[in-house]
């Protein structure tokens, strides 16, 4: 099962990083985002929550990219890296770093997502290490 999970995060993931647009079928009526990059990010769920997630964190960039660069079997969890490269809409400021995202499945659905702005991070919350 749990490479079958890895291929689902990664063809629901890809598209999602090239084009912006998500597939809800993935994601769990009830999926719960976490964001732990930001100390002061509140709690999302549904699928409202993570559009509205999404469009906030978007909302701070005049252009990004995410670029898919490992998926790492974790048991009914998928440890989901990429490169997360942006410019700041006010600020002008650039990003270039690795993140990583824990997506928990059940019945190959994302019910959720933990999302953390660097991979040993995420390893370690997923009791794995690099």
């Amino acid at each position: 099962m749990s490479q079958e999970n890895v291929e689902i995060i990664r063809s629901w993931f890809e598209p999602f990083a090239a084009s912006g647009e998500v597939d809800f079928s993935i994601l769990h009526s009830d999926v719960e985002i976490y964001d732990h990059d930001l100390p002061d990010s509140r709690f999302h769920q549904g699928h409202d929550g993570f559009a509205r997630w999404t469009e906030e964190w978007a909302s701070a960039w005049d252009e990004y990219a995410l670029t898919p660069e490992d998926y790492i079997d974790a048991g009914d969890r998928v440890v989901g890296v990429h490169r997360t490269t942006a410019t700041g809409k006010a600020s002008g400021i650039t990003l270039d770093r690795q993140d990583a995202v824990i997506y928990t499945l059940r019945d190959g659905k994302i019910i959720r997502l933990d999302y953390f702005n660097n991979k040993p991070e995420a390893l370690e919350a997923a009791g794995l290490s690099e």
